[in-house]
């Protein structure tokens, strides 16, 4: 294992945290979109409780990310695929919208 990456339950809940917000979702929208109580999320995103790997499963299903990512903060190809999937159900004007804006992201953080 690569020691840079951090596996911790606390390192992993602010990344599911984090991709909730990002979706604008609550806990409890969360929640009943993974299929698990409110009280979970709450846990798993305070690093309070270890996420069995089915749960985990779900929670990245849900967050729409790959489980690598909330386990390591790595993108992996599985998420490179699912931001293809997003970008293919775009209009060719959004679609080069979206393509501006990553171009600017890379030239400023490039």
């Amino acid at each position: 294992m690569v020691a840079d990456i951090d596996l911790s339950a606390i390192e992993i809940g602010k990344r599911i945290a984090n991709c909730r917000k990002m979706l604008g979702l609550t806990q409890e929208e969360l929640a009943e979109k993974g299929d698990m109580t409110t009280q979970f999320v709450s846990y798993a995103e305070s690093g309070k409780r270890v996420i069995r790997s089915e749960n985990l499963l779900k929670l990245s299903k849900a967050l729409e990310v790959s489980a690598d990512y909330l386990l390591t903060g790595e993108i992996v190809d599985k998420d490179m695929f699912i931001m293809s999937e997003k970008l293919s159900k775009l209009t060719p004007e959004q679609f080069k919208f979206i393509e501006s804006i990553v171009d600017k992201c890379a030239e400023i953080f490039g």
